[in-house]
């Protein structure tokens, strides 16, 4: 999908550049979910006018789902901490949770989807998000609580990696279009539950309970399209009959035969910096908008300004690949939104309130390494199937690296009694975010640094 906006690479000598799947960004513009390489390359469907408009509802309506139930959990994690009397650590757990579930229910996407068809999968997902948001307001403790964010977050991440698959199957000319309007929905949602949440609250009495379980409403519209879609195999059959459906990651697959990952240096350092950038992303949904109330900003103006965040990443995921794909080293892009970052946590340190625009929009520019990162991937391979096996390995290893940071800030934040030693902490893991970047960013390929060992 070389005409994907985060993804456009442009020839380069001896490559056949071809884009990782799109995911979920763990940042901003959080796209991610491991890659589907199992059922990415199926052949197109036709569809009649109705399902099409169909098709174009149900993938709108799906993106605006993929955040909202991380990010206004976000926007009021004081109250449910006091309604729940959960501990820091807890807290901490429970910002850990989304690249959990990320990492791990996304590897059974795509068996899923060659067995049930992508649509099913994706209604299931729908339902899911619709499912655990409505539960988890009612939950009577912190165990129940969390039981019912991992529901919701199951949809998202299998939702996550087959949203693109479909886009490719049923709009195979107007992938870059597709893909450009999939992507606005999720930043539109993302930043919007971030934004009204807490005044939407206040609105409707002041309950976190009610606050959080009225996204269910937009989850629950989501279905709708689905369960419609699903119904006719035809429009969302999985392809398992194509050879291409049927082809896994494995190594050997995919025309890649003794490519070892493992010991590419390359890979490995693209999977830290893809694992750092959303350890970044998940401490910035989680806890920016508390580092905020806890400097004496309203909860309102805390949550737009996780809005404003959000909303950073959609002009600059634009931009940011068009311009990497023309350096030969993306090192310094790496470097300066890194830079970006320490300056915003910086302002974090001394003056939060003071400058507190200014930190959200170099946190949001900060947090742009992901489509940094999605077109690396595709820049460190020569031929298509590396990139679908790079991308895999990236983000699956990427998101497992990810899980630790949000937790261990708030075990930081519980026991220090202050944001001080947590913002360090989190400037801190740019460090060798910057370091595996520059690595990761070299121009060299995976097949020339795996075959040159053997």
């Amino acid at each position: 999908m070389s005409d994907e906006p985060h993804t456009s690479l442009r020839p380069q000598a001896g490559r056949i550049p071809a884009p990782a799947a799109p995911s979920v960004p763990s940042g901003p513009s959080m796209t991610a979910g491991p890659a589907a390489p199992a059922v990415a390359a199926v052949p197109p469907v036709p569809t009649s006018k109705w399902r099409t408009r169909l098709l174009i509802a149900g993938l709108l309506l799906a993106a605006l789902n993929l955040r909202p139930a991380i990010t206004s959990l976000g926007a009021l994690l004081e109250e449910v901490r006091d309604g729940l009397h959960m501990s820091g650590t807890l807290a901490g757990v429970l910002t850990s949770v989304p690249p959990f579930c990320f990492a791990v229910f996304g590897f059974a996407a795509p068996r899923l989807a060659r067995r049930f068809g992508p649509g099913a999968v994706v209604l299931a997902g729908m339902v899911a998000i619709t499912a655990g948001v409505a539960l988890r307001p009612f939950a009577g403790g912190t165990a129940g609580f969390l039981a019912a964010s991992a529901l919701a977050l199951m949809g998202i991440a299998v939702s996550n990696v087959l949203m693109p698959v479909i886009v490719k199957r049923h709009f195979p000319d107007r992938v870059g279009t597709m893909t450009g309007l999939y992507s606005m929905g999720l930043a539109l949602g993302t930043a919007t539950a971030a934004a009204v949440t807490v005044p939407m609250t206040q609105a409707l009495g002041g309950s976190w309970r009610t606050g959080l379980g009225v996204w269910a409403v937009l989850a629950a519209v989501a279905v709708l399209p689905w369960a419609a879609l699903a119904r006719d195999r035809s429009a969302t059959a999985s392809g398992s009959g194509s050879p291409a459906a049927g082809q896994d990651a494995a190594p050997g697959g995919g025309g890649t035969a003794g490519l070892r990952l493992g010991r590419s240096r390359t890979a490995w350092a693209l999977a830290c910096f893809f694992g750092l950038q959303a350890t970044g992303a998940y401490i910035t949904m989680g806890w920016m908008p508390q580092i905020f109330r806890d400097a004496g900003v309203p909860a309102g103006t805390a949550g737009l300004l996780l809005a404003v965040t959000m909303v950073m990443g959609v002009p600059l995921a634009f931009v940011i690949p068009r311009v990497a794909t023309r350096m030969n080293s993306q090192g310094p892009m790496v470097v300066a939104l890194g830079l970006c970052g320490l300056t915003a946590y910086t302002g974090l340190y001394l003056a939060p309130a003071g400058g507190a625009w200014v930190w959200a929009v170099l946190l949001g520019v900060s947090n742009c390494a992901f489509p940094l990162a999605l077109t690396m991937i595709g820049l460190r391979s020569r031929t298509g199937a590396g990139v679908v096996r790079l991308s895999a390995f990236a983000q699956s290893t990427g998101y497992l690296i990810s899980i630790p940071g949000p937790m261990l800030v708030g075990v930081v934040y519980e026991y220090s009694g202050g944001w001080g030693l947590p913002i360090a902490l989190m400037g801190a893991f740019l460090v060798p975010q910057m370091v595996m970047g520059v690595v990761a960013g070299r121009d060299r390929t995976i097949e020339d640094e795996t075959r040159m060992r053997d």
